[in-house]
C-alpha cells in the first residue's frame, strides 16, 4: 500500500541555490535564493492555498482546516483581517502539516519560530479554533490533539517619558506623516489602525468630537473605538493640518497623497536615529495616554470611556500609576 503523502514541504537545492517546492514527485522551484527563506515560505503558503480543495476526513492537511475555518465562520465579521493576517503565519508553518502532527513539542517549536509569545499564544489559539470547528463540521477527526498555549505574558504598561516624546518629535519633523501619527496617538491614546484610517469628515471642530469608527462599521468588542473628545493641543494641531492640506484632502495621515496601511518603517528609523529603546512601538502611544491620564488623578471611568477600554482593564494594567492607588490602607496599623 503507498504511504500517503506528507504533503507540499520546501526543500534546498544545493546545486542551482534555490528552495524548492517538494511535493510527492513534482518539483516546483521558488526562484528564492538561501537567504530569503521567508519568501520561499510565503511561496509555499501561496502553491498550499491554490492547490489543494477542500476534503473532509478524518486527519486533513492544516492548509484545509485553516481554510475552512476563515470561510465558514470568519466571512464578514469585524475581526476577519486581523485573523486572516494571523492565519498567513499559521499556513506559512502549520499549511502542509496534518493535524495528527500538533503536538506538546509542534506547539513549542512554533513559539521558537514565531519568536515572540502574544503572536504565537494568539495564533495558537486561532489554530486551535479552527481544528475545533473542523472536527464539528467536517470530521470526525482521528485524534482531536490539544494546541498547547505558552504562559501568557503579564500585560505591558511601558510608556513614554516626554523627554523621549520630543526626542523622537524632533527627529520626526522632516516625516510630517510620522510626526501627526505620533501627535493623534500620545493626545487621544487611538489605537494605530484607527489612527491611520482617520478620515477629515470625521472631525468636527465644532463640537470637538473625533469619530474613530466610520459610520456603520462594526468592530469587535474587545477593539472598542468610540467617539472621542479633543483637548485644545490636539485641535490646534488638527487645525493646522486642515488648512495645509486644503479641501480636497480625505485622510488625515497620508505619504504621497495616499493613506499608509502601517508606519513600520519611518518608525523604526526614527526611534533609532532619537536613540530610544526597542520597546517604544507605536502602540506605546496609548499605554503612555493611559499612564499619564492616571498619574494626572484623572476620572477612571473617563479615562476608560476616552481609550475605548474596560474599566476593570485600565485599573489591572495601569491603576498603580494613579497618586491615590492604595492611599487609604498603605497606613493601616
Amino acid at each position: 500500500m503507498p504511504r500517503r503523502s506528507a504533503g507540499p514541504k520546501l526543500w534546498f537545492d544545493k546545486t542551482r541555490q534555490t528552495w524548492t517546492i517538494v511535493d510527492g514527485r513534482k518539483r516546483s522551484r521558488t526562484g528564492f535564493g538561501p537567504d530569503e527563506t521567508a519568501r520561499a515560505e510565503e511561496a509555499l503558503g501561496d502553491y498550499i492555498a491554490s492547490k489543494h480543495t477542500l476534503r473532509d476526513g478524518p486527519d486533513p492537511i492544516l492548509a484545509d482546516v485553516l481554510s475552512a475555518y476563515a470561510d465558514e465562520k470568519l466571512a464578514g465579521k469585524p475581526s476577519e483581517a486581523h485573523i486572516l493576517y494571523d492565519i498567513g503565519h499559521l499556513n506559512k508553518w502549520w499549511g502542509a502539516k496534518c493535524v495528527t502532527e500538533i503536538n506538546s513539542a509542534s506547539c513549542k517549536a512554533y513559539v521558537r519560530h514565531r519568536k515572540g509569545i502574544v503572536s504565537a499564544r494568539r495564533e495558537l489559539a486561532f489554530l486551535n479554533a479552527a481544528v475545533t470547528h473542523w472536527h464539528a463540521e467536517h470530521g470526525p477527526l482521528k485524534l482531536q490533539p490539544t494546541v498547547i498555549l505558552p504562559p501568557a505574558p503579564e500585560p505591558r504598561s511601558k510608556w513614554m517619558t516626554r523627554d523621549q516624546a520630543a526626542r523622537f518629535l524632533w527627529v520626526a519633523r522632516k516625516t510630517p506623516h510620522l510626526a501627526r501619527f505620533f501627535i493623534i496617538g500620545w493626545y487621544s491614546g487611538t489605537r494605530r489602525g484607527k489612527i491611520l484610517s482617520l478620515r477629515w469628515s470625521m472631525v468636527d471642530f465644532r463640537t470637538k468630537i473625533m469619530q474613530r469608527t466610520p459610520p456603520g462599521v462594526v468592530v469587535p468588542k474587545n477593539k472598542q473605538a468610540p467617539p472621542f473628545r479633543m483637548g485644545a493641543r490636539l485641535m490646534a494641531h488638527l487645525k493646522r493640518w486642515k488648512r495645509m492640506d486644503g479641501k480636497g484632502a480625505e485622510f488625515v495621515i497620508t505619504f504621497n497623497g495616499k493613506p499608509i496601511k502601517r508606519p513600520v518603517s519611518s518608525w523604526k528609523k526614527t526611534r533609532v536615529k532619537a536613540k530610544l529603546p526597542a520597546y517604544i512601538t507605536p502602540h506605546v502611544l496609548r499605554h503612555t495616554r493611559a499612564t499619564n491620564m492616571m498619574q494626572q488623578r484623572k476620572d477612571p471611568w473617563e479615562a476608560a470611556k476616552a481609550l475605548g477600554m474596560s474599566l476593570e482593564m485600565l485599573t489591572k494594567v495601569y491603576g498603580h500609576h494613579h497618586p491615590d492607588w492604595q492611599k487609604d490602607v498603605s497606613e493601616t496599623r
